[in-house]
């Protein structure tokens, strides 16, 4: 038996009233939906509260994999990079976020969180409650659905395990 994980944003614009005739984050929405349909029935989310929120409405919206086993564990991790990678971004532009992104990234991919600069994330505006809290769960290499910045942002849709 081995854990499935996958690793959301938490951004609002997930959230099913966002979603209207045009979605603003339709691509992410999709690999979204699809990650978290992978989890399968039994899904423990680890998120800070706004995570929570959209990490519930996903799984609500999405409905489990009915090929997946109920019985292994499945984790939803609600997270993203720097939210300062732009001057129309949440926190302006602040040019350590691209490095931070990319040591961030490389370190998901490969499962390992270890080295990450806890401290620095919170500089620079990186959702990473879930992630510190998923450190020891993530077996790389993982899976990378969508990675993109839109809005100055920098979200990842990823998955670990089988």
């Amino acid at each position: 038996m081995s854990a499935r994980v996958a690793l959301v944003p938490g951004v609002l614009a997930l959230l099913p009233e966002h979603a209207g005739q045009v979605d603003p984050v339709a691509e992410l929405r999709a690999a979204a939906l699809a990650a978290v349909r992978w989890l399968g029935p039994a899904v423990t989310v680890l998120a800070d509260a706004q995570g929570e929120r959209v990490g519930r409405a996903l799984l609500a919206e999405a409905g489990p994999d009915p090929g997946a086993a109920a019985d292994d564990p499945a984790y939803l991790v609600v997270g993203n990079g720097s939210a300062r990678r732009s001057e129309k971004a949440p926190g302006h532009l602040d040019e350590r976020s691209f490095a931070f992104d990319e040591a961030l990234r490389a370190a998901l991919v490969a499962g390992d969180l270890h080295g990450v600069d806890w401290s620095l994330a919170g500089e620079l505006w990186a959702s990473v409650d879930g992630l510190r809290r998923a450190e020891d769960l993530l077996r790389g290499p993982a899976r990378v659905d969508y990675d993109d910045d839109p809005y100055g942002v920098q979200y990842w849709v990823m998955r670990w395990g089988r």
